[in-house]
């Protein structure tokens, strides 16, 4: 998809309007049935922002969504996230009219002022990594999802009290704990795309260490990892947990000890030279790392070849 300058969408009212939609019950909460946009012109490719979030349970959808780095195809149940200020893109096929259902909760900051929600929604990991992984939903999963949409809807279509936003803010705190239970669901049942991945991490560590890039650059970074297989550092980390039960950095220094140790076996080269070549500007930081790895020294491995 070309690169098109986003589109800023800063209140709930405004989206409203451009969607074609009536104005919204409450200007801070939104629940919006997808089948219900009207907008004029949606047979174009779009690039937006909102100034709020956005939590979208998508179904039919007959365009891509360009989430982060990686285009999904909307033809199944699949949930992402958006935080204010994120970018996310719209590619609609020429001369076709975008088709729609799923449901929508648009919530702006201001409505989490003074609330538990308004520290701990930052620390649900898919609001961080949200232009990077959608969630896929089972169609059980889904009804849960849509049931506490639907809620959330009922609460404050009613007469609005002194215990709505409370109401609201717990039926979101378990939307959000239920979202958190899927997605680490999502590790362990999509076994086939996971495995892929840690492979594809193997090569790319690999090639790493057969370059260059080692001794110019130093060991490869987590970031470095997670951006060349377009997927955040957290997602990556949280992924190889569940699969493997380490974290990126620890498949890094996985490596890095295994290629010590063929220089320290089949090479004359000293501790400090290996040090050097692995990308070590101190020796010292090299043997310490080795020893916890292996409880043995650089030189104490070496010696037990001879």
């Amino acid at each position: 998809m070309k690169t098109i300058k986003p589109y800023r969408i800063r209140t709930i009212a405004e989206y409203h309007q451009i969607m074609g939609l009536p104005k919204p019950e409450h200007p801070l909460i939104s629940v919006i049935n997808m089948a219900s946009i009207k907008r004029l012109h949606d047979n174009q490719s779009v690039s937006i922002v909102f100034d709020f979030y956005s939590i979208s349970l998508k179904r039919n959808f007959n365009a891509k969504i360009k989430y982060g780095q990686q285009a999904y195809d909307f033809d199944e149940g699949i949930m992402f996230f958006i935080s204010p200020g994120q970018v996310f893109g719209i590619e609609v096929e020429k001369g076709s009219v975008i088709k729609r259902s799923g449901w929508m909760l648009l919530i702006h900051p201001d409505f989490l002022w003074n609330t538990s929600l308004a520290k701990t929604i930052k620390q649900y990991d898919f609001f961080d990594y949200a232009v990077h992984e959608a969630l896929f939903l089972s169609e059980k999963e889904e009804v849960i999802i849509m049931g506490m949409m639907q809620s959330i809807e009922q609460e404050y279509h009613a007469n609005i009290d002194k215990f709505s936003q409370d109401i609201i803010i717990a039926h979101l705190e378990l939307l959000l704990k239920y979202a958190e239970r899927f997605y680490q669901r999502q590790f362990i049942t999509r076994k086939i795309t996971n495995h892929k991945i840690l492979n594809r991490l193997e090569e790319i560590i690999a090639d790493y260490f057969n370059s260059d890039d080692l001794m110019e650059k130093g060991l490869p970074t987590v970031h470095y990892v997670a951006e060349v297989l377009n997927l955040s550092p957290t997602y990556l980390s949280n992924l190889l947990n569940v699969l493997t039960g380490q974290s990126t950095q620890q498949h890094i220094h996985d490596k890095l000890i295994d290629k010590a140790k063929e220089k320290l076996s089949v090479t004359d080269l000293s501790v400090s030279e290996i040090a050097y070549a692995l990308g070590f500007e101190h020796p010292q930081s090299f043997s310490k790392l080795f020893k916890t790895k292996t409880n043995l020294s650089p030189l104490a491995f070496r010696q037990s070849f001879n």
